[in-house]
């Protein structure tokens, strides 16, 4: 039974000359690209916590939404908020959606209670995945909005409240796994520090360490397929995260031993946070072999902080889409749209359109990417820039079997002085503008 919240039950592809508002113009899942359903590259996901837990406030104010199931108190609110979610998950025809334990549940007080809760709305998720066919791309556990998590909760000073990080992480990963969620996620909003003068970064980094490791040790205990991913950002809220950037996240990995077991998810907002590009930060992670996911968003060029924005900008999709592509794609991984409308969109109709406008630029981008790889110019000056690494000689000093000496007598004995070759910049940039 709908419960008559959104104005339409199905959003149609209606092509690149339709003007409504409420019609996809660029995503036709079924359309084949690469010899890929289009759905199956992009593998949408709608976020839980955007979409159907903010309320509209912003630092200065408070809510500005007025939804039926606001404020979140009861298992009543919660099973709306339920129906409501499910029935956009099927408008919109996204196969995918996420969500942390505290977005989907009621916060009735105490662990045991709340725990109680959120079991019985997995339930309710469990049938609505299967009449509906949407499934869990990844769960959650939020360990950063309430006052416990101050101080952080892996890396809290407090060991009841490693504790209590523990048996909220074990919980979400029990329903991520009930679900067949295909990843699951941790992101450290508080796993950093405000002031060093109180904080002790060799043990936090100890700490952090361990949790990551428990969390491995507990996915293989229960036969959890999924991937383990870290997503990376560099502050807000705390003045300084541990899991800064890919490099940075990465670099823990290998100091715990997991590079090998845990992989990242990259959001849009964090990455230019951290002063990067959404590409860079994708392409380090292929580079790496840690590639997971993805949330799409973008920031307020002229804000300083992470507005979660639905993305619009077509040459920016398809520059992060062209390394996912090139890397192979996603595998469990999705592209979830963590993202939120503005606090002055106040219509039911607003969530769809910022979807599908998110959905149809993705798809533009994801497409032009594709298009860039077929057409090889690209991908072949990069390996043609690099092509004289190639020959043998230069093969064996990469391999380590020539050394500093051998180099240098070489270089002396040859008399080799290279001359610069132009990187192309500008000719490459304008390749790329052909396709967006």
């Amino acid at each position: 039974m709908s419960t008559g919240f959104f104005p339409v039950d199905r959003i149609p592809y209606e092509g690149p000359d339709s003007t409504n508002p409420l019609a996809f113009r660029h995503y036709d899942k079924d359309e084949m690209v690469m010899g890929k359903r289009l759905e199956d590259h992009l593998r949408f996901a709608v976020a839980y916590w955007h979409s159907f837990a903010y309320e509209g406030q912003d630092p200065f104010g408070g809510p500005t939404f007025l939804r039926p199931w606001f404020p979140n108190d009861s298992m009543e609110r919660a099973r709306l908020k339920a129906d409501v979610a499910f029935e956009m998950f099927s408008a919109l025809g996204v196969p995918f959606y996420c969500f942390h334990d505290a977005d989907i549940r009621p916060d009735l007080g105490g662990f045991a209670e709340n725990k109680r809760a959120y079991e019985e709305i997995i339930e309710i998720f469990a049938r609505k995945q299967e009449e509906t066919g949407v499934r869990l791309l990844w769960g959650t556990a939020n360990l950063f909005s309430h006052r416990r998590w101050m101080a952080g909760a892996a890396t809290n000073p407090d060991p009841e409240v490693f504790a209590y990080a523990a048996a909220t992480i074990k919980s979400c990963m029990d329903a991520t796994h009930r679900l067949g969620g295909e990843n699951y996620v941790l992101w450290g909003g508080r796993e950093g520090y405000e002031t060093l003068l109180n904080t002790d970064l060799a043990r936090e980094d100890q700490q952090m360490g361990r949790m990551l490791n428990m969390v491995v040790e507990y996915k293989h205990k229960i036969g959890f397929k999924g991937q383990i991913l870290v997503e990376p950002k560099p502050q807000e809220p705390s003045k300084h995260q541990y899991d800064y950037d890919v490099a940075t996240v990465y670099g823990f990995l290998k100091r715990h031993g997991l590079e090998n077991e845990v992989r990242v998810n990259i959001e849009q907002g964090h990455a230019i946070l951290a002063g990067h590009s959404f590409e860079h930060e994708i392409a380090t992670a292929v580079a790496l072999g840690i590639f997971g996911s993805i949330d799409m968003n973008r920031n307020d060029y002229q804000s300083g902080w992470d507005t979660d924005q639905f993305p619009n900008n077509v040459p920016e999709v398809a520059l992060a889409y062209y390394h996912i592509l090139k890397g192979g794609g996603f595998t469990q991984g999705g592209t979830n749209f963590d993202a939120r409308i503005r606090r002055q969109s106040l219509d039911p109709e607003d969530l769809l359109i910022a979807h599908i406008g998110a959905m149809d630029t993705c798809a533009r981008g994801l497409k032009a990417a594709a298009a860039m790889l077929e057409d090889g110019t690209l991908p072949a000056f990069v390996e043609n820039r690099y092509s004289g690494w190639n020959d043998a000689y230069w093969q064996d000093v990469l391999a380590g079997k020539v050394g500093l000496d051998a180099l240098a007598e070489k270089v002396i004995s040859e008399g080799i002085e290279p001359e610069p070759r132009s990187g192309k910049q500008e000719y490459l940039e304008n390749l790329v503008n052909r396709f967006v």
